[in-house]
């Protein structure tokens, strides 16, 4: 059963999405913070940055399966006190990472670290579906990402600058002592958002049935499919960015940081823009261009890889991919929620799931493919952001009744 909650007070609004946007960063923070500390890992546990890189698929596979079990908790028990005890998990396991002894140790830390951040990933989706009306959804998701965009922008700078001064294990304090800020955020700042339903069951079969009904709703299925395969070729660009940008170009740690918060900036620019589009154009249409435009960069993309391979045409295309993402993720994730009400915690929960799946997916098979060529990922890119584009194109093909419905 859903509160009758509503938000008049604006500037209520405004602290309630700034709680649930950073929420929303915790995940991608905790990647983007350390992906300059790959060398400084590799060189003391004497390992390769490849090896380093199961850290971060580990981590993949933990916010993947952790958003599956939080999405039933939180649609039986409310989003508040699961999402501080995801903190709290959050919090052990980034101490866990900062006394790693080994690579191993590190790599199941990291797990648990994605488990604990996958709590505020779920509850600030399913918050937002909770309280806004379905046309403000995107909107407000769009708002979500102006926090989530600052992520890759903020945090690889200053995980340079803490290589640099301190050691890696650093960062992972750091993040313990931001993820405790918010707790005490949520704490006083975050209402609950609905009644704790007692009928959900948390039984395996149980959980597991009420996930495929999810997953035979063709809008979830369209919609949480084709944002998930461009999650996946973000993540493969995230995971290849270390060895892209510091083998292949030759930058520092700290240059890398710079480079890579000013291409993911991109994305933040895009999801704002995007709330201002979304006054003249439907959500789905504006989705559906946005994929015919990517598919163009990624033939660019794959283009320079095979024939130029140049620095400066690599970062401006990888720019322009991640500005027009900042319009996709947001609106496909709305789209995905928007037959959900009751189950949205559910709903929230196996979108984000998806994406992280697509995600560690991306990122293993890139790190099958280390060396000096850009294009195993350039491939990575082109095959899901085409394959995104097409069940888009499909959707408006064959499913004009549902169309009419999420275009009102």
């Amino acid at each position: 059963m859903q509160h009758d909650f509503t938000i008049r007070d604006k500037k209520r609004e405004k602290i309630i999405l700034l709680v649930l946007g950073t929420l929303i960063a915790l995940g991608p923070f905790s990647i983007d913070m350390y992906l300059p500390s790959f060398q400084s890992i590799a060189q003391e546990f004497t390992t390769t940055k490849a090896q380093v890189g199961f850290s971060l698929t580990s981590y993949f596979i933990g916010i993947a399966l952790g958003q599956l079990a939080y999405g039933p908790i939180m649609d039986k028990f409310g989003r508040k006190k699961p999402l501080l005890i995801g903190l709290v998990i959050y919090i052990i396991a980034a101490l866990s990472c900062f006394y790693s002894p080994n690579l191993y140790w590190l790599i199941i830390s990291r797990f648990f670290l994605a488990a604990g951040s996958s709590a505020g990933m779920v509850a600030s989706k399913a918050v937002v579906r909770d309280i806004f009306p379905p046309q403000e959804v995107a909107r407000a998701m769009s708002f979500l990402m102006l926090i989530m965009g600052g992520a890759p922008i903020i945090a690889p700078t200053i995980g340079g600058i803490v290589i640099t001064h301190f050691s890696w294990h650093s960062i992972f304090l750091i993040l313990a002592v931001f993820a405790g800020l918010m707790f005490i955020s949520v704490y006083k700042f975050l209402p609950e958002s609905i009644e704790p339903d007692r009928t959900v069951k948390l039984h395996v079969k149980q959980v597991f049935l009420k996930y495929k009904g999810i997953l035979e709703n063709k809008i979830f299925f369209t919609f949480s499919l084709a944002g998930s395969l461009t999650i996946g070729a973000m993540f493969a660009y995230i995971s290849n960015a270390p060895s892209l940008f510091m083998d292949n170009f030759h930058l520092s740690e700290t240059e890398f940081g710079w480079l890579f918060g000013m291409n993911a900036a991109g994305l933040i620019i895009g999801s704002q823009l995007n709330r201002l589009v979304l006054k003249h154009d439907t959500t789905f249409n504006i989705t559906l261009k946005i994929s015919y435009l990517l598919v163009a960069l990624a033939i660019l993309f794959l283009i320079n890889g095979f024939w130029v391979a140049n620095f400066y045409t690599t970062i401006i295309i990888l720019f322009l991919i991640l500005f027009l993402l900042g319009f996709q993720n947001p609106n496909t994730t709305a789209l995905s929620l928007f037959p959900f009400t009751k189950r949205a915690g559910r709903a929230s929960a196996l979108v984000g799931s998806f994406k992280m799946i697509f995600g560690a997916i991306a990122s293993f098979i890139i790190s099958k493919f280390t060396g000096p060529s850009m294009l195993p990922l350039a491939i990575i890119i082109i095959v899901s952001l085409s394959i995104s584009s097409l069940l888009l194109l499909r959707f408006r093909l064959k499913e004009k009744r549902s169309l009419v419905l999420i275009n009102k």
